[in-house]
C-alpha cells in the first residue's frame, strides 16, 4: 500500500495535535487540583502570571538601561536581583484587576516561606 507524503505529513500532525492536546488537558487538570480552583479562575491566574512576567521584563530592562551597565557579568548579577524584587510586586498589582489578589498574595508568602524570608507559621 503506498501513502501519499502529504496524507503521512498530515496524519503525522493530526497525532501531534492530539498528544499535545491530551498533555496540556492534564497539566491544567493538576493546577486546578494543586491550587483548588475552577476552570475560569485557573485562566485568570495564568493570565496574571503572562501579563505579570511580561511587566517584570519590561521594568527591569527600562531599569537597567537606565542604569547604563557596562559589564555584562555585572548586568546580569543585577538583573536577576531586580528582576527577583520586581516580580512579586507586579504579580500583586495585576492580580488587583483580574481579582486574584488573595491568590497571589498566598502564593507569594508561600515562595517567601520556601526562600527563608517568611516564618512558615505566618502563612495563613
Amino acid at each position: 500500500m503506498y501513502v501519499k507524503r502529504s496524507e503521512l505529513i498530515q496524519l503525522r500532525l493530526n497525532l501531534f495535535s492530539a498528544f499535545l492536546r491530551l498533555t496540556i488537558q492534564i497539566m491544567f487538570e493538576r493546577l486546578q487540583k494543586k491550587w483548588k480552583v475552577k476552570g475560569l479562575q485557573l485562566a485568570l491566574i495564568l493570565c496574571t502570571f503572562a501579563i505579570g512576567g511580561s511587566l517584570t521584563g519590561f521594568a527591569g530592562k527600562k531599569i537597567m538601561n537606565a542604569l547604563s551597565i557596562d559589564q555584562d557579568w555585572l548586568w546580569a548579577i543585577i538583573y536577576i536581583l531586580l528582576i527577583t524584587i520586581i516580580w512579586p510586586l507586579a504579580v500583586l498589582i495585576v492580580s488587583f484587576p483580574f481579582g486574584q489578589f488573595r491568590f497571589f498574595s498566598r502564593y507569594i508568602k508561600k515562595i517567601g516561606a520556601k526562600m527563608g524570608f517568611i516564618k512558615p507559621e505566618e502563612i495563613t
